[in-house]
């Protein structure tokens, strides 16, 4: 299609939550040739990757949540004018605060808005919502729970797509050996479950813990790796002592560059819940890296993993958590095909390249133009 001149809004500091999937399409659409403009909360790990991603940010937004009506009425003009000033054809919010600016900045000019929810929780009935919606030329839900959510509480079905996540499957090279995690960890040749997800509250840690201490009176020497950092890490280290899990269970914190190589140290990573973005990438990551997925059917896990093929999907209780990965660990060439298929899954239907193409679909629509033409 022709190029475009896109500005993406994400009200966000932070590297969590939508800010990798943003930026990563950001990106991929600025590789299609579309001029890209990115606009964060200036200062902090987001900018850091969005400029490190190439992307052209622009300076004086701020977008900061704040309830100073004449910081908001600034921001709104200072959007207003990166709309006129660059000509802009689409801009496309994150957020919800960034969402509310970017309708308000509009007026009347020609730019047309598109809106993805990347959560359920960002989804509410009330006037306020409503007029917003109604405002957005189009909405893209990450998930079919979070579409239907959207539809119940009245966005116009016309309106509303379904773009799944992404990633890059180039990141988990098939060579990739995980043995200097291991090494590094201690892990040795035991068999090994994994859990990548902030440590907060919600996310099923602790129903994966009571997993591991029933597991273990069957797999003695099965260890579990929790990869992430948050508030709730004090908490699942008491739970692990009390579960008496010390030599079982590793903390690895934050894990980044090497992510690659954690995966693939792992025998079967775990998702028991959906973090602030319902694409669950974390699920993607493990496909992508070829490693068997057991899974509770939350966000766009049901859409992202066949049961049975490329995974499988299970409640999110320990005993049946326990069963689930007792099965995989137990039957290597099984598990070996569970990862292989998550990877060939992956790379047909949730590359960057395949995601930046249903939004560039999406752009065409509301702006009314062939997505075929160039």
């Amino acid at each position: 299609m022709r190029a475009l001149r896109l500005l993406h809004l994400v009200a966000n500091r932070w590297w969590t939550g939508n800010a990798e999937p943003a930026v990563d399409l950001a990106r991929a659409l600025q590789a299609r040739g579309h001029a890209v403009w990115f606009a964060c909360v200036p200062g902090d790990a987001l900018e850091e990757h969005a400029r490190a991603a190439g992307l052209t940010v622009v300076p004086g937004l701020a977008l900061e949540r704040t309830a100073r009506p004449w910081r908001l009425l600034g921001e709104v003009a200072a959007v207003r004018r990166v709309l006129r000033e660059r000509r802009i054809d689409l801009v496309h919010a994150h957020q919800t605060h960034d969402h509310w600016i970017a309708a308000l900045a509009r007026g009347t000019q020609p730019a047309r808005l598109v809106r993805s929810v990347h959560h359920r929780r960002a989804v509410h009935r009330d006037p306020g919502s409503a007029w917003l919606f109604g405002r957005t030329d189009a909405v893209i839900a990450v998930s079919d729970g979070i579409r239907a959510r959207l539809r119940a509480v009245g966005v116009l079905e016309e309106r509303l797509r379904l773009v799944p996540g992404a990633v890059d499957a180039a990141r988990f090279p098939p060579e990739l050996d995980g043995a200097a995690v291991r090494a590094e960890l201690g892990l040795g040749d035991a068999p090994v479950v994994g859990c990548v997800a902030r440590l907060v509250p919600g996310r099923g840690h602790d129903v994966l813990l009571h997993a591991v201490a029933r597991l273990r009176a069957r797999l003695p020497a099965v260890r579990l790796v929790l990869v992430g950092r948050g508030e709730h890490r004090p908490a699942l280290e008491t739970l692990v002592g009390a579960l008496d899990l010390a030599s079982t269970v590793v903390f690895a914190g934050y894990r980044g560059p090497d992510l690659p190589a954690m995966l693939a140290a792992l025998d079967c990573v775990v998702l028991l819940g959906a973090g602030s973005e319902e694409s669950c990438r974390a699920v993607l990551e493990a496909m992508a890296a070829r490693r068997p997925v057991v899974a509770a059917p939350v966000g766009a896990v049901p859409e992202t993993v066949v049961d049975g093929e490329t995974g499988i999907l299970v409640a999110p209780e320990a005993d049946a958590v326990a069963r689930a990965v007792e099965a995989v660990l137990r039957d290597p060439a099984r598990a070996r095909r569970l990862g292989e298929a998550g990877r060939r899954r992956v790379e047909t239907l949730f590359t960057p390249v395949r995601r930046a193409e249903r939004v560039e679909a999406v752009y065409a629509r509301v702006l009314g133009i062939d997505a075929t033409a160039g």
